[in-house]
């Protein structure tokens, strides 16, 4: 690795924190509230196996150590979250994010790892990893279309947080150029689409400005959930 990438490494590990610290005002307010009201557990839970699996990937391929480091926080911060869930979802919500860390944190990487352990060659290992680090990604990056949707529509970038999808547009593009230094396709696509997306995110915002003051919007961007299976908002938690 060579200095140039090494930089664009180490300031995609930077803007990478930033993205995994920003539901930090969600979680003050549930824990103050002692309850996580109507928040999802799905986003979180997704990054944690999101984190797990680029962490394994960083270790498994020669000079990951840029992507293992930043995704070993991000299982740490991305546990804490969970683990908030845990102590104050409704019965119900805690239920089901039990269930769904045992299926997607615990169940999905330990196959994934023994798998491809077993039946793989360690080229292969690498590349099957990539491709479910990467496809997870895309998918996560493309949560946002709902509420991109929501801002055509109503003409206003409301529940569009810009500083949120500033960061994302930044992360997406320094994690690109990185991948294009490194030669590592899987970050390429994966961060190439979170750039675009990001990008168009902030061309939204500048079209259709929100009718309220900007600051008084990042504040409510802050204690958004990161993406929306039913009713919430969507933005991205994915960082690598």
């Amino acid at each position: 690795m060579d200095l140039i990438s090494f930089f664009f490494g180490v300031s995609g590990n930077v803007t990478s924190l930033m993205i995994f610290l920003s539901p930090i005002g969600t979680f003050l307010k549930v824990v103050k509230n002692k309850s996580t009201e109507k928040y999802d557990s799905l986003p979180y839970v997704c990054a944690l196996l999101s984190s797990c699996l680029w962490t394994y990937y960083g270790i498994k391929k020669p000079d990951g150590l840029l992507v293992a480091t930043v995704n070993g926080f991000g299982i740490l911060i991305e546990t804490v979250y969970v683990a908030l869930f845990l102590l104050f979802a409704p019965t119900k919500m805690k239920a089901k994010t039990m269930a769904m860390v045992a299926i997607l944190d615990v169940g999905f990487p330990v196959a994934a790892i023994l798998i491809t352990r077993l039946t793989l060659q360690e080229e292969a290992q690498i590349n099957t990893l990539g491709f479910l680090c990467a496809g997870l990604n895309i998918i996560t990056y493309g949560s946002p279309l709902a509420a991109m949707g929501r801002v055509v529509t109503t003409k206003s970038a409301e529940y569009l947080p810009f500083s949120l999808s500033f960061s994302i547009c930044i992360n997406g593009a320094i994690w690109t150029i990185y991948a294009i230094l490194v030669h590592d396709y899987f970050i390429g696509v994966s961060n190439g689409s979170g750039f675009v997306l990001g990008a168009a995110q902030l061309v939204l915002y500048y079209m259709y400005p929100s009718k309220h003051k900007v600051g008084a919007l990042e504040e409510k961007g802050q204690h958004e959930p990161l993406i929306l299976p039913s009713e919430q908002e969507v933005d991205c938690n994915n960082q690598v």
